[in-house]
């Protein structure tokens, strides 16, 4: 591994995300994967599907 990699990569095994870095990773990765497939998905439709999925989680309802 490069020497200058090695701080860099220390330094991240120690950080911890916030709830809202999480979720933002997630999303970024979800958008990142579809995107390739699909170039009319944004990041927009990406973070409206979360929300939904997350409030019917809320709610106890099944994924359609």
């Amino acid at each position: 591994m490069n020497e200058k990699l090695k701080p860099l990569v220390a330094a991240a095994r120690k950080a911890e995300m916030t709830p809202t870095d999480r979720e933002n990773q997630r999303i970024s990765f979800a958008y990142g994967n579809t995107a390739i497939e699909n170039d009319r998905i944004t990041r927009e439709m990406i973070r409206s599907e979360a929300k939904r999925l997350a409030t019917m989680k809320a709610d106890g309802e099944k994924e359609e």
